[in-house]
């Protein structure tokens, strides 16, 4: 699978759990892996038919920006997520720096891989309801 990548985009975010990290944002650095099938894009050269880095860097920043999440954790897996939104992304990785963390550290962070389910949600609802069964009827 094809790969179209952001490399360290830099915002200024809250993220951490103690008091003093709530306060003031600090740099945040994020990096994105997006896998697709660039073949659509290539064969037209056509921007409809390419996944945009520059309009998905926007939502990347916009919502680290504005997320304030206690967690790196959860700000990668949301961004995972705000990623998967694009139709044509069918797996994203995402690494989410968070530089001077650890003084004895350059940087620390997570990365989380996710992919696209299978069916979609359609078929996430069709699981759910074969794992919980059928509803009582009264």
């Amino acid at each position: 699978m094809d790969k179209v990548f952001i490399r360290d985009l830099k915002v200024q975010g809250i993220l951490g759990i103690h008091d003093w990290e709530r306060v003031t944002p600090r740099e945040i650095i994020i990096n994105v892996t997006l896998f697709t099938d660039i073949r659509p894009a290539a064969k037209s050269d056509n921007i409809a038919d390419c996944v945009d880095y520059s309009a998905m860097a926007k939502k990347v920043r916009a919502y680290a920006e504005s997320a304030a999440r206690m967690t790196v954790e959860a700000l990668a897996n949301d961004l995972a997520r705000l990623c998967l939104e694009e139709p044509k992304v069918k797996k994203v990785i995402v690494r989410v720096d968070k530089p001077g963390a650890v003084p004895e550290a350059a940087s620390v962070g997570v990365e989380v891989e996710r992919a696209r389910q299978a069916g979609g949600r359609r078929e996430a609802k069709k699981r759910s309801k074969r794992k919980f069964g059928p509803r009582s009827r009264k």
